[in-house]
């Protein structure tokens, strides 16, 4: 079974319980194949928390959760050092940060200052406590559930944290005939206790490495960099993408070039994915606000504007 059979049985397995959004269960598996992140804002009850269960039961993994409140501090999510009387040494207790597939529910809910606990482990895969840094078990996978800023008490999450998230993604609403299906599965059984796994943490590690070999043409790594230039000169932005923004794209677009059973980049996936790679990492100023404008339009207005590569890529 190739890499993208072995995928497609994920997603699959996902939309039992996630109903109508394949986009989103892919966009999720990108990430995780890239080692990124993924941050998921909508309003409740879209679905979100049982999606990252969904993936998480479909690859085997171990599953914690982080419900992010107010009162919650730094050591309640990467863990504590206790001493023991007995033999009076200081022994480390892991917080929930210590999984595979980690789900930090409404992120933005937290003060800013346990928010940037998760920094570390998001760039690096390690904790350090007391000066002692400990690797986090691999694969490791953050999803991140946050809702819109306008609701109350909720805290907007610092440039830095955003851009430790590869990807931002909207689940939306469902359709009313995805909805009545909803209904029609919930209503005798809850469907994510009947999921399992369809792959294992080995095979998702071996994918992993897979994503490393999908070619990138100089061609597409020189349209990557010119869609990032862009966004630092364009008026409206006040902080563009970084180098680390580029790098992500480019990760992205070999993930989700090996989703799609190929072994090279094309540029329909760089202009696919820069939307959700873009989004979250381009600040406005304030006259975009008073016009209207958004990041994804910027992001769009750039993509329409940049000449696509048209030379043929190796191997296609």
């Amino acid at each position: 079974m190739n890499a993208k059979e072995r995928l497609e049985q994920v997603i699959d397995n996902i939309e039992k319980v996630i109903i109508g959004k394949r986009n989103i269960a892919e966009l999720s598996i990108v990430a995780m194949l890239s080692h990124g992140h993924v941050l998921l804002e909508d309003v409740p009850g879209v679905g979100k928390t049982m999606l990252v269960r969904a993936l998480a039961k479909s690859v085997g993994a171990d599953f914690k959760r982080i419900q992010f409140t107010p009162d919650l501090l730094p050591s309640d999510v990467i863990g504590v050092s206790i001493y023991n009387p007995k033999d009076m040494e200081f022994h480390f207790r892991p917080g929930p940060i210590m999984g595979n597939i980690i789900l930090a529910d409404e992120i933005n809910r937290t003060s800013p200052k346990t928010q940037s606990s998760l920094l570390e482990a998001m760039e690096e895969a390690s904790v350090t406590i007391d000066g002692v840094t400990m690797q986090i078990p691999k694969p490791f996978f953050v999803m991140a559930t946050q809702n819109p800023i306008e609701y109350e008490g909720t805290y907007p999450l610092p440039e830095a944290q955003l851009d430790r998230f590869l990807l931002k993604i909207k689940m939306g609403y469902p359709t009313p005939k995805e909805e009545m299906e909803v209904l029609n599965r919930a209503q005798s059984a809850a469907p994510i206790e009947e999921l399992t796994s369809v792959i294992s943490l080995n095979e998702l590690l071996e994918l992993q490495e897979q994503v490393k070999t999908i070619k990138v043409d100089e061609t597409i790594r020189s349209y990557i960099v010119d869609l990032s230039r862009q966004t630092r000169q364009d008026s409206y932005v006040y902080l563009g993408v970084s180098p680390r923004g580029s790098i992500a794209l480019m990760k992205a677009s070999q993930a989700y070039a090996l989703l799609k059973g190929r072994n090279y980049v094309t540029p329909d996936d760089v202009q696919y994915l820069a939307k959700f790679v873009f989004g979250h990492r381009i600040m406005l100023r304030s006259e975009a606000r008073y016009d209207g404008i958004t990041a994804e339009e910027i992001t769009e207005r750039i993509l329409a504007k940049t000449r696509v590569p048209v030379q043929r890529l190796v191997g296609q």
